[in-house]
């Protein structure tokens, strides 16, 4: 385990409840998980505090998942009283996404760092086109396939999404509204399924061997335990927030602003992994 300074930890609590609160607001505001915002962040604050290059990346994913479940409580809750999730999803997604999640975890675990941010790079940037693209109204399919032989959709859902750290809204959102669901029930749909895959993936990487991993200070598995706790009210008292932001502001602007933001962080990624 590092050891950092007091002034150091000030400063890892200042950035993180920075990145929280914007974290929270670009989740309501655009309907994506927090996740793609916090992973880079925690990234790179868990390098300042001296965690090594190779398991900060695998930190962060964790701790973001970690984050991600009381948000994803209290925003399917809030669905739920509008009757905005689909229950048929979630019963025929619910088992491969945790399976999913769970292979996500042992991917995690033993891949190259440099592969991790990899994968976070290439789905950033491709959430970042979907945002610059004007496929709002854009249908492939009538219904959303659901018997068995889709299951693999669920499963690679889950499985990207804790490589990424994130709590799926980004891949299954898109899905669902290209096959024909209205944004409101593919968002309200996806704030439970992300839950699904939070759970076990957090599950998975906090009792991962790591007793000797030189990860930061308060660390149970991967996920940092502080960072967790400054993170979880943040985001939470944040993201009404930004839903409120978003009944006021011009959607494609802010859309086109956070897919530059996402281009931005995937370079920094891609130059980490090489460097």
């Amino acid at each position: 385990m590092t050891h950092v300074s007091v002034s150091m930890m000030l400063v890892f609590v200042l950035i993180l409840l920075t990145s929280g609160a914007l974290s929270g607001v670009v989740a309501g505001l655009l309907g994506v998980g927090g996740g793609i915002v916090l992973v880079p962040v925690l990234d790179w604050v868990f390098g300042l505090s001296g965690v090594p290059h190779d398991l900060s990346i695998k930190s962060a994913v964790a701790t973001s998942l970690a984050t991600i479940i009381p948000t994803a409580i209290a925003s399917s809750r809030a669905h739920r009283r509008r009757d905005a999730i689909d229950d048929g999803v979630i019963r025929a997604w619910m088992v491969p996404l945790i399976g999913g999640a769970l292979f996500g975890v042992v991917m995690a675990t033993h891949l190259d760092a440099g592969i991790l941010r990899g994968v976070f790079a290439l789905v950033a940037s491709l959430v970042a086109l979907k945002l610059f693209l004007p496929l709002e109204g854009r249908v492939l399919r009538n219904e959303l396939p659901l018997g068995w032989r889709f299951t693999w959709v669920p499963f690679c859902i889950g499985g990207i999404s804790t490589l990424m750290g994130i709590g799926g809204g980004s891949l299954s959102v898109p899905t669902m509204t290209l096959c024909n669901y209205t944004i409101q029930r593919a968002v309200g749909t996806a704030s439970l399924l992300g839950l699904w895959i939070a759970l076990p993936a957090t599950a998975g990487f906090l009792v991962a061997d790591t007793q000797d991993l030189s990860l930061a200070p308060l660390s149970v598995g991967y996920v940092n335990i502080l960072a967790v706790v400054v993170l979880a009210p943040i985001t939470w008292l944040t993201a009404p927030i930004g839903a409120e932001w978003a009944h006021r502001m011009s959607r494609r602007q802010l859309q086109s602003a956070f897919g530059v933001f996402l281009l931005l962080m995937a370079i920094r990624m891609v130059w980490r992994s090489l460097n």
